[in-house]
């Protein structure tokens, strides 16, 4: 087996030699319509596919909403982490700078999702005033569930940086959850045509609306449709489509699709659209569970963009009785994702038991060896 690398967490003693050094950062004067003010650009970055913050980390006007209007941890990661994939398609990680949205607060963001009622602001429909209550969910769902805005800004020279871009998130409902007049919960499945439809139908308004805000009159807009999961789902979901509206412009000029989806391994999904690769995840799995006696449970979740596997992480919770244990079995994982899993394919292992998380292994197709961690009391 190739050469193991075990990482142990860094100790308080030891903690400022862990961290990484931000002793080169570089001040800038970030400029916005009514003020200006001095900033730092860290010159530290942990991977060319993340974008620098820029100090002092200013929190989003809405900061917090996400966790009341998505489903899932899981949608609300792959929310946020997506939008920023879009983004890279306009804003390249390496000349602009991320911050949270500074222009859309929280009561513009909750007005918008209100249901539509006389002059209101709500982008969801209004439910009507025929028939049950059952009757005008199921034909006026809201299909709009989450609004989310990311910055990024833009170095002008003269160590001055300004708003350079900004990128919508719409979260679209795949399911409608409410209740009856008798208070018992019930949901419709929205159909993909008709949470495009909606999806860019909102976003057209929202555009518009945008350009009326001080600051944003003239900035490119990107705007990402989202496909939220049910709240029983064990995967999140993904981006569908994005927009692009150019400097000054008040229309979207074109739509981009984006074939992303995420699986779960083993499924009847993941059989019928990638057997191969959940040939090689059941193979694994088997050896994994033939290694100790006690009770393993292995899942892995697969993220796929252009039907190409970008992402499999595996997630193996087990009983264990000492740390002896634990580093036993991790090496025995890491020496099967080396020797029979395919180099082209990133994994990430995450090894847990009652106690919590017990040790992490990653195998990029890039490195020749792969990072172990195994947590340490």
């Amino acid at each position: 087996m190739k050469k193991l690398i075990i990482l142990l967490t860094c100790t308080l003693l030891t903690l400022s030699a862990c961290a990484p050094k931000f002793n080169q950062e570089e001040q800038v004067v970030q400029e916005t319509e009514n003020k200006k003010q001095k900033a730092i650009i860290p010159k530290y970055n942990i991977s060319n596919s993340y974008y620098r913050t820029i100090l002092p980390f200013q929190p989003g006007e809405a900061r917090g909403l996400v966790v009341e209007n998505v489903n899932t941890r899981l949608d609300m990661d792959e929310f946020e982490l997506g939008l920023m994939r879009i983004a890279q398609e306009k804003f390249s990680p390496s000349q602009y700078l991320f911050q949270q949205g500074q222009y859309l607060d929280r009561k513009t963001i909750e007005s918008w999702l209100k249901r539509k009622q006389g002059d209101g602001e709500g982008l969801n429909p209004s439910l009507g005033n025929e028939g049950t209550n059952e009757e005008k969910n199921k034909k006026h769902p809201l299909y709009i569930s989450h609004i989310l805005e990311h910055n990024y800004l833009v170095k002008t020279g003269n160590d001055k940086v300004q708003l350079g871009g900004v990128v919508i998130g719409l979260a679209m409902n795949s399911v409608h959850y409410y209740e009856t007049e008798e208070g018992y919960p019930r949901e419709v499945k929205i159909s993909k045509s008709d949470m495009e439809k909606e999806g860019k139908k909102a976003a057209e308004e929202i555009v518009s609306r945008i350009r009326k805000i001080d600051g944003l009159k003239e900035v490119p807009i990107v705007i990402g449709l989202f496909e939220q999961q049910p709240k029983s789902s064990i995967v999140p979901g993904h981006f569908f489509a994005a927009g692009y509206v150019d400097k000054g412009s008040n229309t979207i000029q074109d739509w981009e699709k984006i074939n992303e989806e995420y699986y779960v391994f083993p499924s009847d999904e993941a059989e019928k659209n990638h057997r191969d690769d959940l040939v090689k995840f059941l193979n694994l799995k088997s050896d994994i569970e033939e290694f100790f006696p006690n009770y393993t449970g292995v899942i892995g979740r697969a993220f796929y963009r252009d039907d190409q596997l970008q992402q499999l992480t595996i997630d193996i919770v087990m009983q264990f009785y000492g740390k002896a244990e634990v580093i036993g079995f991790t090496q025995y994982v890491t020496g099967l994702l080396m020797e029979k899993m395919p180099d082209y394919m990133p994994i990430s292992v995450y090894i847990s038991s009652v106690r919590g998380p017990e040790s992490i292994i990653i195998k990029n197709p890039d490195k020749s060896e792969p990072f172990v961690h195994i947590y340490q009391p």
